[in-house]
């Protein structure tokens, strides 16, 4: 069964929110994921033995937020080229982190990513979960 990791970085636990609700697509789809916090990455090996690979961060003052920055920088020697991958995050009123993630995976790194990134205000407004839950379906397919 091929498996998902998602990893993220949040401030007030939108982000977190965010990630479960795409680990719940995945889900439905009838594959592995598994949910950690940024700091729990300590290694490049905590970033191997999973077929795809989804980074989320909130915005914080135009950017994402330094321990996703860091886990950017050791997930460059966990060799993920060719791994399906996505990004995602929360944000007040910019919402550049995920579209930053997002490139970094894609032209850094050589992932086979999904469409775009996912920006969500919230996961309960707007539609969030939906979006959410398709954006894991969407690794998924990939998968």
């Amino acid at each position: 069964m091929p498996k998902a990791l998602i990893v993220y970085a949040t401030r007030i636990g939108e982000t977190k929110k965010i990630g479960e609700l795409i680990a719940e697509g995945i889900r439905f789809s009838g594959h592995e994921a598994t949910l950690s916090k940024v700091n729990d990455i300590k290694k490049e090996t905590d970033l191997q033995g999973y077929d795809a690979l989804v980074f989320g961060s909130a915005t914080y003052h135009g950017d994402m937020m330094q321990g996703m920055k860091t886990m950017l920088f050791l997930a460059e020697k966990a060799e993920l080229g060719g791994k399906v991958g996505g990004a995602f995050g929360a944000f007040g009123w910019s919402g550049e982190a995920p579209d930053r993630i997002f490139d970094t995976m894609k032209n850094i790194f050589k992932m086979d990513m999904v469409g775009g990134s996912l920006k969500l205000k919230s996961s309960s407004l707007g539609g969030g979960i939906q979006m959410a839950h398709d954006y894991g379906r969407e690794i998924a397919e990939k998968l």
